[in-house]
């Protein structure tokens, strides 16, 4: 199924990065939140994903996330999720990027985890930017106030901010960094994101991407591999003796 570069190059002993998108997470059945039904029907996410809908109606924004953390909490890990926190164990050099909010990476035992988009289990305060991993009450319906009476939001990264400076230089770094790089799930559109992958690539690192269809991103890939990662992952890791 695999070459044998790609053997030859993923060893122990190699940097790896990893980015990963909303493909890896539709096969464990988060769904994109568009088109719900019920009260969250008559909304876009972008108008209620952002500071100002925050401001002007905390609760019903609030209420939203709290609904998507549910729908999230149903779900499991998938073995495209399981694969790659087993490979992070079998190599030295290891580091999952991933524009997911779920926080499915971190359940399925992945533990050097850049969460680009933040991560929606994960609280923080708007005034005194105070995290919060867990509330006293995981099910208020209203927006928590903070002990310095600012509000508390989801830890996310909303329409119209920028992601936090740190996580995204950190990324860069991991992947100019490795020697293979792989996109999984992504639809390689979503700036800066999708730099990651040409940077790596433009670095040296061998390119492979996984995904059910082809993007931008397949006609430079060093190799591309169509289908799930649930299914092709864990071949991928067999098949390189790291399973």
């Amino acid at each position: 199924m695999i070459s044998q570069v790609l053997k030859d190059l993923l060893t122990k002993d190699t940097p790896v990065a990893i980015l990963t998108g909303a493909g890896i997470s539709a096969e464990s059945g988060v769904p994109t939140f568009r088109g719900e039904g019920g009260l969250w029907k008559k909304f876009k996410p972008e108008e209620l994903a952002n500071v100002d809908a925050f401001l002007k109606n905390p609760d019903l924004v609030w209420g939203w996330y709290q609904h998507r953390r549910e729908v999230i909490n149903d779900v499991e890990p998938n073995p495209g999720h399981y694969a790659l926190a087993q490979l992070e164990k079998k190599v030295s050099d290891f580091t999952l990027i991933t524009q997911n909010i779920d926080g499915l990476h971190r359940r399925s035992g992945s533990e050097n985890i850049l969460e680009l988009h933040g991560n929606i289990q994960r609280n923080k305060c708007i005034k005194c930017e105070m995290i919060y991993e867990e509330l006293p009450d995981e099910n208020l319906e209203k927006a928590p106030e903070c002990a310095c009476g600012g509000m508390i939001r989801p830890d996310v990264v909303w329409f119209g901010e920028m992601l936090p400076e740190d996580v995204i230089r950190s990324a860069f770094t991991a992947a100019e960094r490795s020697s293979v790089f792989f996109s999984i799930g992504t639809s390689a559109v979503v700036q800066p994101a999708a730099s990651l992958p040409i940077s790596a690539k433009q670095s040296g690192a061998y390119l492979v991407e996984v995904n059910v269809d082809r993007t931008v991103l397949t006609h430079i890939a060093d190799e591309f591999f169509q289908g799930k990662s649930g299914e092709i992952l864990p071949q991928i890791l067999e098949e390189c003796g790291l399973s």
